[in-house]
Formats: C-alpha cells, sequence, structure tokens
C-alpha cells in the first residue's frame, strides 16, 4: 500500500467504527473469555474475517466461515461471495481450500491503495 493510503486508513477510524456498527452483528471466537476472531456478512456477502494473528493456523477461521456459510445457506442464498487483495496469498490460498472460485479483479478504489482486489464466489 502506499504511504498515504496506510495513513488514511490509521487515521480514518474506520475499524472502531466497523465495530461500534455493526459488532453486534458478528459471529465471534473466544478463547477463556477473549475474542480472538470475528466474521460478518450481508446477504451472501462476507465483508469481514479476522483472525488474531497469535490465535491463527488453530482453525478458528475454518469455523467461523463454517458458521457464516450454513447462516448464508439457511438464509436462502444460493452462493457466498467475499473479496481479498492480490498481495494476500494466505487468504488467497484459504479461501481455495474453502472451494471457492476467483469471480473477478477490480482496482481498490474504496481506499486508493493502489492494490488489486479479487472477487470470490462459493456456490
Amino acid at each position: 500500500m502506499t504511504p498515504a493510503a496506510v495513513e488514511r486508513y490509521l487515521t480514518s477510524g474506520v475499524a472502531d467504527r466497523f465495530i461500534d456498527e455493526h459488532g453486534l452483528e458478528c459471529l465471534v471466537a473466544e478463547i477463556d473469555g477473549e475474542v480472538v476472531g470475528f466474521i460478518r456478512w450481508e446477504g451472501d456477502f462476507i465483508d469481514a474475517l479476522h483472525v488474531h494473528s497469535r490465535h491463527a493456523r488453530r482453525g478458528l477461521g475454518q469455523r467461523l466461515m463454517d458458521g457464516a456459510e450454513v447462516a448464508i445457506a439457511a438464509a436462502g442464498f444460493a452462493q457466498v461471495r467475499l473479496e481479498t487483495d492480490t498481495f494476500n496469498q494466505a487468504s488467497q490460498a484459504f479461501y481455495h481450500s474453502r472451494g471457492y472460485r476467483e469471480a473477478g479483479r477490480y482496482p481498490d478504489e474504496e481506499w486508493q491503495s493502489g492494490l488489486t482486489t479479487i472477487l470470490f464466489v462459493k456456490p
């Protein structure tokens, strides 16, 4: 990301606002009472999946995705959509392993980061 895009993100407070506005809509993962991950979706679109790096590679992301995919299907949607960036090879491998396929690429216009966003879809 460009330094300007990083600065915009850090000073915007977007992460805090997201939790303030949508925190109660998230499915969370807890360990010993500590929230260590969460996922949020709207309709058929997963717009947030985060697992604290201290708890990565423990299957928490898998379990959060399982919960979201079941809920999305139960709501009557025939597919699940989500986005990641081209630089994030780990997330791409994770989504591919879960049966997601690339459905499009486009520039990140939200943050003008200079990055390319990938749309993934899973029936």
